[in-house]
């Protein structure tokens, strides 16, 4: 099986850095082996920052560093351009960007918590054309895909 590749939003990152337990942590470490790549964008990472610095400030120190343990790849954001091109991709013109940075990476998954604008309209996926789902979900996934080798 090819090294997969996994696109975290926000939602993931956060739930991986402040929480040891849970598939968010098991994606880090799978990152930090070199098992699976992980990308964030700018735009994500911005995101992850200001909302760790509000809601959890004793954890801001550790984004960089599971960042850097993870080997996760801070991927440029898509151009205002590309985004106003591609609004059609979901309801919520906040998280086009996201969902275009993964698009644009060539991701195998966009792993998320976001139930309300990615996880419970199927029409993202498919209009993206890639899989997203919870990090439990990415870790079924793999799992699944490693047992039909």
């Amino acid at each position: 099986m090819k090294r997969v590749s996994i696109f975290l939003d926000s939602s993931a990152l956060i739930a991986g850095v402040i929480s040891e337990n849970g598939a968010a942590h098991v994606l880090l470490q799978l990152g930090e082996t070199g098992d699976v790549s992980l990308k964030i964008s700018e735009f994500v990472f911005n995101e992850t920052t200001r909302s760790i610095g509000r809601k959890s400030p004793e954890n801001l120190e550790n984004i960089q560093k599971e960042i850097e343990k993870a080997r996760i790849v801070i991927l440029q954001d898509p151009s205002h351009e590309e985004i106003q091109a591609n609004l059609y991709l979901m309801e919520d013109p906040d998280d086009v960007p996201i969902l275009l940075a993964a698009i644009k990476a060539k991701v195998d998954y966009l792993a998320t918590h976001d139930r309300k604008h990615f996880l419970a309209d199927p029409k993202v996926a498919e209009n993206a054309g890639i899989k997203i789902g919870t990090p439990g979900d990415v870790l079924a996934w793999i799992r699944e895909n490693l047992s039909s080798q």
